[in-house]
């Protein structure tokens, strides 16, 4: 299809569940929350390996610079904003709306999609204690879904083998990846074709929300936008994040008055 004012739709593969769009060459996909267990038992049916983004401002301006972390979004199966800044973006160029997730809210849907249907979850990242917090919690909230393995964070390059010997043995339906594995999401992508079928996600604070060690964002600071403010007073450097975001800003208008 054409491109409008730098935005143009993507392969047709998700068109029947969702759009796919190329946002200031980055993909963005427009999930409604109906759609979503669909297009996971879909995904699941196809045997392969999917890789689910969450995709961050900051993420999307990673990926225009970082050609490793660009192939990690352009090759995802399903990549997912979570920031408002990226939806009144797109609206801005494309008048189109896409849907926004809270990172703990859609993580919680895909589990309890896989549920449904008894699938399975394999756990990696965070701290031993927070990690056998994390997959008791999860038990206890999703008694059908089939945790079939965990291994912290923060592990040895020698036990890496390990690792994705036992997570393409178990086969699961979800790798669920969170903070203390060496090179976060890109650990996902450069081990890629050796991790096995299945959906993998990498949230960094995820089993810290879950093990309840650390609270998610309020819906209502999320609804406004305002969520980081708090990652901003837990590290304060992010107060610079300032300077990019108005390189963002003046990139849209970049996009919406010279690209057709």
């Amino acid at each position: 299809m054409g491109t409008e004012k730098g935005v143009k739709l993507e392969s047709s593969q998700q068109e029947q569940c969702s759009q796919r769009l190329e946002f200031l060459k980055v993909p963005i996909d427009i999930v409604a929350p109906e759609q979503l267990s669909d297009i996971v038992y879909d995904l699941l049916k196809t045997k392969k390996e999917h890789n689910i983004v969450l995709l961050s401002l900051w993420d999307l301006l990673r990926a225009r610079r970082n050609s490793e972390y660009r192939c990690y979004v352009v090759n995802a199966s399903l990549v997912i904003p979570i920031s408002k800044s990226i939806i009144s973006g797109l609206k801005f160029l494309t008048g189109k709306t896409a849907h926004r997730y809270m990172p703990f809210d859609f993580i919680v849907s895909i589990l309890t999609i896989l549920e449904k249907r008894e699938f399975t979850c394999y756990l990696l990242g965070g701290q031993r204690k927070i990690l056998q917090k994390t997959e008791q919690n999860i038990r206890q909230t999703f008694p059908k879904l089939r945790v079939v393995g965990r291994f912290p964070g923060y592990f040895k390059r020698y036990e890496e083998a390990t690792i994705i010997k036992a997570i393409k043995k178990s086969s699961p339906s979800l790798l669920l990846a969170g903070k203390g594995v060496r090179g976060k999401e890109r650990w996902i992508y450069r081990n890629n074709g050796v991790l096995g079928e299945g959906m993998r996600l990498w949230c960094s604070d995820i089993f810290d929300v879950f093990a309840e060690k650390k609270t998610h964002p309020s819906r209502i600071a999320f609804n406004a936008g305002l969520e980081w403010i708090g990652y901003c007073f837990q590290e304060p450097l992010k107060f610079f994040r300032i300077f990019p975001y108005i390189g963002y800003k003046f990139l849209l208008l970049y996009y919406a008055l010279f690209k057709k």
